[in-house]
């Protein structure tokens, strides 16, 4: 099992990044996707999920109207556009898959907002 992110970096407040989580080992299409961040000191926070056959999806009050989550099941992938970038936005990310008990986590991949 692998879930692979990327599309982390440096970006100015006010800009945009799309990170992408490319899953392999399991039957994707089976699993809720989900974007997590953390902050060094902070507990790991949900950011998005999305349902199995994406037809629906939640988001931390701090992203709404700012972030998206999409997924492609063809292609076993799940990406996260971040729009309206803030400095409160700076964390590792990590996806996340989750189906009845089963759990598999990404290594993260950082974002920093800064000018």
């Amino acid at each position: 099992v692998q879930l692979v992110e990327s599309g982390g970096g440096l970006v100015q407040p006010g800009g945009s990044l799309r990170l992408s989580c490319a899953a392999s080992g399991f039957t994707f299409s089976r699993y809720v996707m989900s974007w997590y961040r953390q902050t060094p000191g902070k507990e790991r926070e949900l950011v998005a999920h999305i349902t199995s056959a994406g037809g629906s999806t939640n988001y931390a009050d701090s992203v709404k109207g700012r972030f998206t989550i999409s997924r492609d099941n063809a292609k076993n992938t799940v990406d996260l556009q971040m729009n309206s970038l803030k400095a409160e936005d700076t964390a590792v990310y990590y996806c996340k898959a989750q189906w009845r008990l089963a759990a598999y986590w990404g290594q993260g991949t950082q974002v920093t907002v800064s000018s």
